[in-house]
């Protein structure tokens, strides 16, 4: 690196990857690849992410939504209004079945658990699939639907919009432009609580109108509904149908250091956190250390990288290398503790190297902006070799270095090893017995 650490722009596109990191989305000159001169669209979910997911593709001049489906019809209001054109389903099943033939992609932006089911059905289908993230709920539903994916040669897109936002393509130029030297550690925190210490409610109530509680369920054991407890929203919390604050949000803020390092799968994982006390909840204030294998940016043959959540914090000496006043420390980020200096990146915002003196005169030229949605859409339409950013060949990987952590809460002070290639787990009997969840009867992929 110059000693003045100007970064030219013509080093910084290369060092981020141009083709992936700095190429600006299009939107013309696509539509000849769709019958109808649109991509003709399913969404699974009516509400949350998946109206958020809906919303943003709706923008796109060559995009329609054919149909959606929601277990919970009382969802349905709003997705008429916007979308009057659109058939209504409450079966995800029958929707495939009876709209299979007029769509060409689908978003999967439901509860966790349902996320492999639906996915791996639209993908036997030859359906593009947008799958919002943890790309599944388990390691083994994650392997499968990347299987899938590639079998098929669909587009494909994880719902980690962070990966095309212009703070974390700076964080990755930054990186492999040697900025910071080569990464020793990484530490990356979040202070959401998707966990419940608490024993499980000894109640049963009446399944609301509209809303269909089986459907729901899954290929999760069946069990009383709680009104409260499960939907809307806090399944995130639950076990069986989401993979806590790791799973909601380590995706998300994994993909910064997971492209900027160069990773593939780690080789061991430990969880040094509390231990959920029961098997239907998640626990809260998770600590988990992961190992990798070094590459051509990390300082050593291999490298330690620590997820922390809840009330769990980085060390006190790793924040104090990024601010003098711990409470001004994000709430969730990433900590690059590099041979030359320090990279803070907050979620969601710009990255900033320390100590700043030293980096003072660091200058990064403009990336342009890229739409996570519209970049899925326009691959889509115009086939080829060209993917989106976070595609499944990448998504997956990353999906299961998230749910290895998930994983190994239950087995605190333990060091679960990894072996990716046959998908086990081969120094803990009970852990690798968590690698695929058990299916009720009808529900096994």
């Amino acid at each position: 690196m110059p000693k003045n650490h100007v970064l030219t722009r013509r080093r910084f596109l290369q060092a981020a990857g141009a083709s992936v990191l700095a190429a600006p989305y299009v939107t013309r000159g696509l539509a000849a690849a769709s019958p109808n001169g649109k991509l003709r669209h399913a969404a699974f979910g009516a509400s949350g992410m998946s109206w958020s997911d809906i919303t943003s593709m709706s923008a796109h001049p060559n995009w329609e939504l054919a149909a959606i489906c929601d277990v919970d019809t009382k969802q349905f209001a709003r997705a008429k209004e916007k979308f009057p054109n659109a058939k209504f389903y409450q079966d995800w099943r029958e929707l495939l079945e009876k709209e299979g033939d007029r769509i060409d992609s689908v978003n999967v932006s439901t509860p966790d658990h349902m996320h492999g089911p639906i996915g791996l059905r639209a993908l036997e289908l030859g359906k593009h699939v947008y799958g919002q993230k943890p790309l599944a709920q388990n390691l083994y539903e994650c392997r499968q639907l990347t299987t899938k994916a590639r079998e098929k040669g669909v587009m494909t897109q994880m719902g980690i919009q962070i990966s095309s936002d212009v703070t974390e393509r700076t964080t990755v130029a930054y990186i492999h432009a040697g900025i910071i030297g080569k990464v020793q550690e990484v530490h990356t925190f979040s202070n959401k609580k998707w966990g419940d210490m608490s024993p499980v409610p000894d109640a049963k109530d009446p399944v609301p109108e509209g809303f269909d509680w089986n459907l729901w369920l899954g290929p999760a054991t069946d069990r009383p509904f709680i009104k409260g407890y499960y939907h809307p929203g806090v399944w995130r919390k639950r076990r069986d149908f989401g993979t806590g604050t790791l799973g909601d949000m380590g995706c998300h803020m994994f993909s910064g250091w997971f492209r900027s390092l160069g990773l593939a799968a780690p080789i061991a994982v430990k969880s040094t956190g509390p231990a959920p006390l029961n098997k239907v909840n998640w626990a809260t204030d998770g600590i988990v250390e992961y190992t990798f294998k070094g590459t051509q940016y990390t300082a050593g043959d291999t490298i330690k990288v620590t997820w922390t959540d809840g009330s769990a914090r980085p060390p006190a000496d790793v924040m104090a290398l990024v601010t003098d006043d711990l409470k001004k420390f994000p709430g969730q980020g990433s900590i690059y503790i590099g041979t030359e200096g320090v990279l803070l990146h907050p979620h969601v915002s710009k990255p900033t190297l320390y100590p700043k003196d030293k980096f003072k005169d660091v200058v990064i030229p403009k990336i342009e902006p890229r739409n996570h949605w519209f970049d899925f859409i326009d691959c889509c339409l115009k086939g080829g070799a060209q993917k989106p950013s976070a595609n499944f060949d990448y998504a997956g990987p990353l999906t299961e270095a998230v749910l290895l952590g998930c994983l190994a809460s239950p087995f605190p002070g333990e060091t679960l090893t990894w072996d990716a290639a046959a998908m086990k787990i081969p120094n803990h009997a009970a852990a690798n017995a968590l690698v695929k969840r058990e299916y009720r009867d009808g529900w096994k992929l």
